[in-house]
């Protein structure tokens, strides 16, 4: 199955705006820089569906795209970019907490990391949110094809430990650029949103 219908819903700034209809949510969340829109764009076949900025950091709210009218894709904002005030990263601190404070809205959460590099300190701090939120989720190494073939067995070790993945935790190697591990990860989406093949 691949996803037909995605619709821009909202951007949350605050938690009365979290939509709370018990349709599914799978959120994903990854560094300013980590590729997390082209991800988005290649699961949806589209090309610039999820804002692709020039600048990192440009999601700066929680955005709610509606996939099929069966759940939702949400878009956590980047985090780790240097170039935000220190009162703007607060504001985006206090509402991911708020977000993963509450246990009712996330189905599947998404972590997307750069699958050439050890994860950032940031990136052990949002593994962390996932971790204690006790929801299922998975880690997306990204950028695949910038790797040589005997580097990518290495840094998925690499990711896993520096992460604290246990065997539980799905790590799927994925290229936003041709598209490798889409299908790992349309299926995890899809069997966790209920949504059948």
């Amino acid at each position: 199955m691949n996803l037909q219908k995605a619709e821009f819903v909202r951007s949350a700034t605050k938690a009365s705006d979290f939509p709370r209809d018990h349709l599914p949510q799978v959120a994903f969340a990854g560094r300013s820089n980590v590729g997390k829109s082209s991800v988005i764009n290649r699961l949806l076949n589209r090309k610039n569906f999820a804002r692709v900025g020039a600048a990192p950091g440009k999601t700066t709210h929680i955005n709610y795209f509606l996939i099929d009218s069966a759940f939702y894709l949400v878009d956590l904002p980047g985090y780790g970019y240097a170039k935000v005030s220190r009162a703007e990263k607060e504001r985006w601190g206090r509402l991911m907490e708020e977000w993963f404070h509450d246990t009712t809205l996330m189905t599947l959460g998404l972590m997307i990391v750069d699958a050439r590099h050890k994860p950032t300190a940031d990136d052990c701090t949002m593994a962390e949110f996932f971790k204690t939120s006790g929801r299922p989720f998975a880690v997306v190494a990204n950028k695949l094809d910038k790797l040589r073939k005997s580097d990518i067995e290495p840094n998925l070790i690499r990711i896993r430990e520096t992460l604290g993945l246990d065997s539980s935790v799905k790590l799927i190697p994925f290229s936003a650029e041709k598209g490798d591990g889409k299908q790992d990860l349309l299926n995890l989406i899809l069997e966790h949103a209920g949504v059948g093949e």
